[in-house]
């Protein structure tokens, strides 16, 4: 797996304890790339700390219960994924733009105790990830495209089909799931999927399971 200039091979490659950052909703996955934008002061320090490190960011989301620790944070979902930080600017108001790409997810084996004002966690990054995924040919990529073109359809939303249409399975099955404009739950879901086709699957699953939705919620509106 290369991330920007780095490249990531071997377990030694990665972190034993990796600096996160839970946002709901916030889809990374291997290969992907997650614009953000930090303000908060603790994350900013965390910025600070592995630009002078790793690089490396754990995205996580919170615990989808919406579970709270002692002291007022959310808990987190045990399965998140390691960003490397390949562009940083400087907005002039205190805030930094960071691109993150995705490297590989990880699973929390345990939460730091820890004085910086972020939290940090002890991972088991899933190393499978920094190879090619042996599923990616069996990817059904007709019908992921033709549930997503529905959804967007149905949603009066547009995408650049023509740089769709020449981006790789792998590639395609993971920016169409980070873009995908699902909850929580969704999002947890896709990127706990197991290999790329089980993936590709589950997106074409919930679409067509929101566009049954829509189906739904339209004719009751018409009765």
């Amino acid at each position: 797996m290369q991330a920007g200039n780095a490249h990531y091979r071997l377990p030694s490659d990665l972190p034993a304890v990796a600096a996160v950052f839970p946002l709901s909703g916030a889809l990374l996955l291997p290969g992907g790339r997650m614009p953000l934008n930090i303000f908060e002061p603790r994350y900013l320090q965390m910025i600070d700390e592995v630009m002078a490190g790793t690089r490396l960011i754990g995205m996580v989301q919170p615990a989808l219960d919406g579970s709270m620790r002692d002291d007022d944070e959310p808990e987190i979902c045990e399965v998140g994924c390691l960003g490397r930080i390949t562009s940083l600017a400087e907005t002039g108001d205190g805030r930094y733009l960071i691109s993150l790409q995705g490297v590989c997810r990880y699973r929390i084996a345990e939460e730091m105790a820890v004085k910086t004002p972020f939290r940090q966690c002890r991972i088991m990054p899933f190393l499978a990830d920094l190879k090619e995924d042996p599923t990616a040919g069996d990817v059904n990529r007709p019908a992921l495209l033709k549930a997503f073109r529905a959804y967007l359809q149905a949603n009066d939303l547009e995408a650049d089909w023509d740089s769709v249409s020449r981006a790789e399975n792998a590639m395609l099955v993971n920016a169409l799931s980070m873009m995908a404009p699902y909850g929580a739950a969704e999002k947890q879901a896709l990127l706990e999927a197991p290999d790329l086709k089980t993936r590709a699957d589950t997106l074409i699953a919930i679409t067509e399971m929101a566009l049954a939705r829509e189906d739904d919620e339209f004719g009751s509106s018409l009765q």
